[in-house]
């Protein structure tokens, strides 16, 4: 079969979305359908019906290439996110059952299902492996990416000695053939018979990925509820501290970085109509008067470990504009001690950083940022999951590495400069901030 599209899956916790791109990373179609909200209880309890993965994605996918008609059949290679540690336990047929234990569970999610494995239960699955079997017919593998967190050891190449291996299934890496598209598949999607689904990566690697962060010394900051900082190493980083983690390259090379617990959560309390007016005047109102670390809730994870820190605001705000800008600053702050610490363990970000989600949409906020990082941010419109798992259907499929792939698939971005006027200012600030975090013994 020939064939020049391919498709991204992503199935994140609210909804499943799929993206249908030719080679230069046009995007041709896209769908996508609610799922049900996990449901959470005492004792940090997180699970969702698995039911409706398939159904979802079935009907996005069928919705795509309804749109793309007869084009439809030059769709060759699609590939599934997820999120990171999602599992649910399946039969026989790879139907689950039971709820599937969400990546927030707080329960040693893989085992725990081991020991309570339900009636009728044969292994552990990921959310890929669900939807891929269904696509393709028979079990396949899932990819070191979504297994990292179920207790696979990327390093070693097997499952840790404390995983239930016999439940869970072999491991490959991200974009290797999982199986083809069968008959009974296209029927219900209109994908062709023998497309090839190719295995995917987490939301959060998938998501760096569509920044084009894919070479050695590429870094992202993906800015949404928390803030997410990912690169690119030659060789795996090895923090004694554990706060930061690495999953392995589709091409052998390492992805390390970590997740916050500070972000645009910060901002929460702001109406997000009134954000881009307040966001214009913060940047116009030059570095604020007061240190302001904006968390909510209490612990931090990344670019420090503290399960004691909490919010601290040093100085009194002139007024709302200048919290606002704390704030902006505060979480900037933290971006740039993620880059110092990934620096000093090996990992060198090199040129500007990329960044996206949520927070990327404020030139405001990414004028600030790059002025505290003294260096050019790079917005990346359109990078999200479903553009990453795309990018993982071409690797291989339509292009022959994942370098080429971004290269030819990721949209450029807008640069956004540093402003020289603030970034002495700024530098003594931050170091003010650290200084702060090291009295408290958080960093």
């Amino acid at each position: 079969m020939t064939g020049d599209l391919v498709a991204g899956v992503d199935v994140a916790t609210a909804a499943v979305r799929v993206q249908v791109h030719d080679p230069s990373g046009a995007l041709l179609a896209q769908a996508s359908r609610a799922l049900p909200a996990p449901v959470r209880s005492a004792g940090g309890r997180s699970e969702q019906d698995a039911r409706a993965w398939w159904p979802a994605a079935r009907d996005c996918l069928a919705e795509c290439t309804a749109v793309l008609g007869a084009r439809s059949g030059r769709i060759t290679a699609l590939a599934i996110s997820a999120t990171s540690g999602t599992v649910v336990a399946v039969d026989g047929r790879g139907e689950p059952v039971g709820p599937a234990l969400m990546y927030d569970d707080r329960r040693a999610r893989v085992t725990w299902l081991a020991e309570h494995l339900p009636a009728g239960a044969e292994r552990i699955c990921h959310t890929p492996e669900v939807i891929a079997r269904a696509l393709v017919g028979h079990p396949v593998a899932t990819d070191s990416s979504h297994a990292l967190k179920s207790g696979y050891d990327p390093v070693a190449g097997e499952w840790a000695a404390e995983s239930p291996a016999e439940l869970l299934p072999r491991v490959v890496r991200p974009t290797a053939v999982l199986g083809q598209v069968s008959r009974e598949a296209a029927a219900v999607t209109g994908l062709p018979v023998g497309c090839e689904v190719r295995a995917g990566m987490t939301d959060g690697c998938a998501g760096q990925l569509a920044t084009g962060a894919v070479d050695p010394g590429r870094f992202v900051t993906v800015l949404g509820t928390t803030l997410v900082l990912k690169g690119v190493s030659e060789k795996l980083v090895h923090d004694p501290a554990g706060v930061v983690y690495s999953h392995l390259h589709p091409e052998g090379r390492w992805l390390p970085g970590g997740a916050a617990n500070i972000g645009g959560a910060a901002l929460s309390d702001v109406d997000p109509e009134e954000l881009p007016e307040l966001d214009a005047a913060a940047l116009a109102r030059g570095p604020a008067s007061v240190l302001n670390y904006p968390l909510r809730g209490r612990g931090e994870r990344f670019p420090f470990a503290a399960p004691d820190a909490e919010a601290f605001l040093i100085g009194t705000p002139q007024d709302r504009v200048d919290e606002h800008r704390s704030r902006l600053e505060g979480i900037a702050f933290c971006e740039r001690l993620a880059l110092e610490r990934l620096a000093t363990l090996g990992a060198v970000a090199e040129g500007p950083v990329r960044t996206a989600g949520g927070g990327a949409r404020s030139a405001a906020w990414c004028r600030i940022r790059a002025s505290v990082l003294d260096r050019p941010v790079l917005r990346v419109r359109g990078a999200g999951t479903a553009l990453g798992a795309a990018l993982l259907a071409a690797t291989g499929s339509i292009h022959p590495d994942l370098s080429r792939a971004a290269a030819e698939m990721v949209p450029p971005g807008d640069l956004v400069e540093p402003d020289p006027a603030e970034v002495t200012c700024l530098d003594d600030a931050h170091h003010r901030f650290a200084a702060e975090l090291r009295a408290r013994d958080w960093l």
